[in-house]
């Protein structure tokens, strides 16, 4: 299974246990949108608390050292966002992600 697939099956059965395997414990993620940067116990929370709603989740690229996807996410306040992410690895775990979010009309 890859980083990505590991990754997003943690996301998607919000496997608290699986996201600190898969995350680096130097990860840190980088929005773009808001210049916020969260490490990994901030986003092993965030990713929890079911305010992260991923659709239509793909692989657009894929190596030992980066992952690339794009997916739609929906936020508990109903705004949803095209988001597309760019994940680096270190020691086969998600070192980083940097994201991009275009608003999508409600």
């Amino acid at each position: 299974m890859s980083i990505l697939e590991k990754y997003n099956k943690a996301m998607d059965n919000k496997d608290e246990a699986a996201m600190n395997e898969v995350l680096h414990d130097d990860y840190s993620f980088l929005m773009h949108k808001s210049g916020n940067v969260l490490k990994k116990a901030e986003v092993i929370k965030w990713a929890m608390s079911g305010d992260i709603n991923r659709d239509k989740v793909r692989v657009i690229y894929e190596n030992d050292e980066i992952g690339i996807e794009h997916a739609f996410v929906t936020f508990d306040d109903g705004n949803v966002e095209a988001v597309m992410a760019v994940f680096k690895y270190k020691d086969g775990k998600i070192i980083s992600l940097e994201t991009g979010a275009t608003p999508m009309p409600k």
